[in-house]
């Protein structure tokens, strides 16, 4: 992670952070479940994402 990050003002005036992230593509909803809480497990900090 850089120093110092860039803060990117948005036309509304809210400003954003850069955000890093990974998306592990799964069979089903159970495999989606267990590789949540395996990745929880670890310390990951994580989102579900249905699309």
């Amino acid at each position: 992670m850089q120093a110092k990050e860039k803060k990117i003002l948005g036309k509304n005036g809210f400003v954003y952070k850069e955000k890093r992230g990974v998306i592990v593509l799964c069979d089903d909803e159970s495999h989606q479940e267990s590789v949540f809480n395996l990745l929880k497990t670890m310390g990951f900090k994580l989102r579900v994402v249905t699309v």
